[in-house]
């Protein structure tokens, strides 16, 4: 487990906020909300008393944010680079004097990525960007941040870890001696299918042995020859090529 996301669980136990909720606490904080015909506030707020919120939204508001978790695209960048730059050059107390900035971590750091529009769309890389570029220029501290997710080395590692925990389970009805028994390495050979050279070829050769990427021209990637900068061991046109040459190869034909 990575971990942010075991921190994360731990403080959920505690009290966690989404960032639709906690900005609703404040009044003001975004100052383009009157302007925005779409709306956020939390179910909170039609299951409570208004009593019940002003006293949690006092609570919100003297209670110091210890760490922010991104972990999904953002969808009011205007509002969540606002309210995060808020949380975290004051300590965690927005509108307060300038503090020691809380843990902040990200889920991933893909710039773009593929969706139904014909060009790559900007993903929680490009916000990661924009925020600290921001922070940077109005804070005299820079960003300081942890990111996760691909082309991160330690996925691949935990990805392997998490294999070898199953392996007891997939041999189990099977007449096959556990490798992991033995103290060698499990696997001669990993896969990492992708279609983004930046992010999942480069993650899987940063990873090394026992990692072999695939390339797909599926999605950000459309080119005819390998990438340039992020050469995979082997580039096809779809993820089924990929899958038919695994099985050739680990199968025989």
């Amino acid at each position: 487990m990575f971990p942010a996301m075991s921190q994360l669980l731990a403080w959920a136990c505690r009290n966690v906020l989404s960032i639709d909720e906690y900005a609703s606490y404040f009044d003001a904080i975004d100052p383009l909300a009157p302007y925005k015909r779409w709306t956020t506030k939390p179910d909170i707020y039609q299951n409570s008393t208004s009593k019940e919120m002003a006293k949690r939204k006092i609570a919100v508001q003297t209670q110091r944010v210890q760490a922010a978790f991104i972990v999904r695209d953002s969808v009011d960048w205007s509002r969540d680079i606002q309210v995060l730059c808020d949380i975290l050059r004051t300590g965690g107390l927005p509108g307060r004097e300038t503090a020691e900035q809380p843990l902040l971590f990200f889920a991933n750091d893909d710039l773009e990525y593929q969706a139904t529009f014909p060009a790559e769309r900007l993903g929680m890389g490009a916000f990661r960007i924009a925020m600290e570029a921001i922070y940077n220029r109005i804070h005299p501290i820079p960003l300081v941040y942890t990111s996760y997710g691909k082309p991160n080395p330690f996925v691949y590692g935990n990805a392997e870890t998490v294999l070898m925990n199953l392996m007891p389970s997939l041999l189990s009805n099977l007449d096959v001696e556990n490798p992991t028994n033995s103290g060698i390495r499990c696997f001669k050979t990993l896969y990492m299918i992708g279609d983004n050279p930046k992010i999942d070829i480069r993650g899987a050769r940063q990873a090394g042995d026992p990692w072999f990427s695939i390339l797909t021209r599926t999605g950000v990637f459309k080119g005819k020859d390998n990438h340039a900068e992020f050469p995979a061991d082997l580039v096809v046109d779809s993820v089924e090529d990929a899958v038919d040459f695994i099985l050739r190869k680990e199968c025989g034909s």
